[in-house]
């Protein structure tokens, strides 16, 4: 229940962020600093339709838009195999031209992709943020907390002097939820929405070791939506590894009056305060982050890969399982915890806990590597899941 109350306060803070009377986001950048690009970044070109989409919807799937009409058509389009086939892949965030060649992306790709499709039918599109959907990765030493957002398509019905109450509307939703109806969501704009795949590619570029591009990534999203404040924690991340370590305490600081409950931007800045010498004002950050996170990110996953280090797979199993109160549908702490359960002879256990992992993985490395685990065990079961259209 306290987790819970404690997202509840950070989205609260988002919703009435202010900005400090003594700063301005354009104040947080130093482009000297870095090399400019080779080409400037395009907001615009995130959602353009490439030939070939345009191909498809004029050619491949007109006869079915014509039939179904372009909402359903395209839905039904984008459920066939065959015709798009969409795969989950979160590998790297793409383009609505990129995911459409691929036919894969993350779910902020995938959205992207359907919201562009709708668009050129005339369809009206209108994007949702999942609120309380933040799921917890690390790449390295970087440990990221993603969103999940989700897109609506209204066709207006035909009837003469229809308005807006006479839409039909048909949410799409690239990932699985236990109770997803369930789920608040909030609406979001076009603009954010691209400043969030803005500050995917940077923390993409940043996890890569390519500092320099991701800081003209991460500074192109917060000018195009400074009230997106996720990408703040991107750019002092940008500057910390560049060695600026005075630049990433200003923009942690600037996340933080912005945003006062800000976990990431607090945790960053602890170790960066430090190497300043501000060794009370890291203490002081350091007291509060400890009030409302009591362990860091990964605290228990760790403790459990010692256990099993150990051989002591009853606690591996306990620390597995804590995790999991807090995440429950992240894929490497259910890889983990059916490694402890077969250390522990109960082979179904782990048979379910691998099937959870493989279904909820988000790279095809990691899937590759769970199913591999099932075949090994001879554990393997049902292989539903993926997206979800209501």
């Amino acid at each position: 229940m306290k987790r819970a109350l404690l997202i509840a306060a950070v989205l609260l803070l988002d919703a009435c962020a202010s900005v400090p009377a003594d700063r301005s986001a354009q104040d947080l950048f130093d482009d000297a600093r870095f090399q400019p690009l080779d080409a400037p970044i395009d907001g615009e070109a995130v959602f353009a339709l490439s030939e070939p989409m345009r191909r498809y919807l004029a050619a491949d799937v007109a006869r079915q838009l014509r039939i179904e009409g372009p909402q359903l058509g395209l839905i039904h389009a984008l459920q066939a195999s065959g015709q798009i086939n969409l795969e989950y892949d979160a590998a790297v965030t793409r383009n609505a031209a990129e995911a459409f060649e691929a036919r894969a992306g993350n779910c902020l790709s995938l959205v992207i992709l359907t919201a562009a499709l709708a668009q050129q039918l005339g369809l009206d599109v209108q994007f949702q943020e999942v609120l309380g959907e933040h799921v917890m990765s690390r790449n390295g030493d970087l440990v990221f907390y993603s969103g999940h957002v989700n897109v609506v398509l209204s066709e207006r019905r035909s009837e003469p002097g229809a308005d807006s109450a006479g839409m039909l509307e048909t949410v799409i939703d690239f990932l699985p939820s236990e109770d997803r109806d369930a789920l608040r969501v909030k609406t979001t704009s076009r603009r954010t929405v691209i400043a969030m795949y803005m500050n995917n590619r940077a923390a993409e570029l940043l996890a890569e070791g390519n500092v320099n591009d991701a800081y003209w990534w991460a500074r192109a999203a917060i000018v195009l939506e400074p009230r997106y404040t996720t990408t703040y924690n991107t750019l002092g991340l940008v500057y910390r590894r560049h060695g600026d370590m005075q630049e990433a305490a200003d923009v942690f600081e600037y996340a933080l009056a912005l945003e006062p409950a800000k976990l990431t931007a607090m945790s960053n800045l602890v170790p960066v305060l430090r190497s300043l010498g501000r060794v009370r004002d890291a203490e002081r950050w350091a007291r509060r982050l400890k009030e409302l996170q009591p362990f860091p990110p990964f605290h228990f996953f760790e403790q459990g890969r010692l256990a099993l280090q150990r051989g002591d797979f009853a606690l591996a199993r306990q620390q597995f399982a804590r995790e999991i109160e807090g995440a429950a549908y992240y894929h490497e702490f259910h890889y983990w915890l059916a490694l402890a359960y077969l250390g522990l002879h109960q082979p179904a256990l782990a048979r379910e806990h691998l099937i959870v992992a493989r279904n909820n993985a988000t790279h095809r490395d990691d899937v590759t590597r769970y199913q591999a685990a099932l075949d090994a065990q001879d554990l393997d079961g049902d292989r539903s899941g993926g997206g979800t259209v209501r």
